[in-house]
């Protein structure tokens, strides 16, 4: 039976709806459920998404970022071009500001650090990641440990990636050392294990609004 993590896998059907959290001339802010694409995928089977979700009723929707399969949060979705490369823009130059949640594995050695390592494709194990400091893109990600549970011996800490890459933040949690609970591609089969999905989400993103220059501060509870 195919795995959820070969890109080509059936996915499970997703029944949890895509939440409109704002809704602007140029934009959209939604609460995305984990178990669901951001896009299509691959596999002809896997079209139910985020954006397919979004287009029934903003026809001209388009997918400004996006987040893992196994990932909740909150989303800015584009609904003109306009607002599409005004958003866009200030990802690729790094003037959001985007705050997670994760549980991971084991305690964090400080309150405070930050996690510097390259990262690239990993092509012997696609669609997984991995850190190469000679082919791969410096990556950066900041942390806040909130937390620990000594009988669980696990970490609650919120993230701060200032890169963006793919899987990021789960390959620089697991590369130090504390793999997040619930993740399907970089835990051990324990961890991995020790929860009904991934323990990561989105929960804030702030950016500037392509209607007015105002902040825009989107925000969905943790469910976990």
């Amino acid at each position: 039976m195919n795995s959820p993590t070969d890109h080509l896998a059936v996915l499970p059907k997703c029944s949890e709806p895509v939440d409109i959290l704002r809704e602007e001339e140029g934009f959209v802010l939604v609460a995305k459920p984990a178990g669901l694409l951001s896009v299509p995928g691959r596999n002809r089977a896997n079209y139910d998404c985020v954006l397919a979700r979004l287009q029934l009723e903003y026809v001209n929707a388009s997918m400004v970022h996006r987040l893992d399969f196994d990932t909740s949060g909150v989303m800015v979705v584009a609904r003109h071009k306009r607002a599409h490369a005004a958003i866009a823009r200030q990802f690729e130059q790094r003037e959001t500001r985007k705050t997670y949640i994760a549980v991971v594995s084991g305690e964090l050695p400080s309150e405070d650090g930050e996690i510097a390592l390259a990262i690239a494709p990993d092509k012997q194990n696609r669609p997984r990641y991995k850190v190469c400091e000679q082919t791969g893109k410096p990556s950066l990600t900041r942390y806040h440990r909130l937390s620990y549970d000594s009988v669980t011996d696990t970490s609650r800490v919120a993230l701060y990636p200032v890169t963006g890459r793919s899987h990021q933040l789960r390959v620089h949690l697991s590369a130090i050392g504390h793999p997040i609970l619930g993740c399907q591609f970089y835990a051990p089969d324990a961890i991995r294990a020790a929860a009904p999905r991934l323990l990561l989400h989105a929960a804030e993103l702030e950016f500037v609004s392509p209607d007015d220059g105002s902040t825009v501060c989107g925000r969905v509870e943790c469910p976990f």
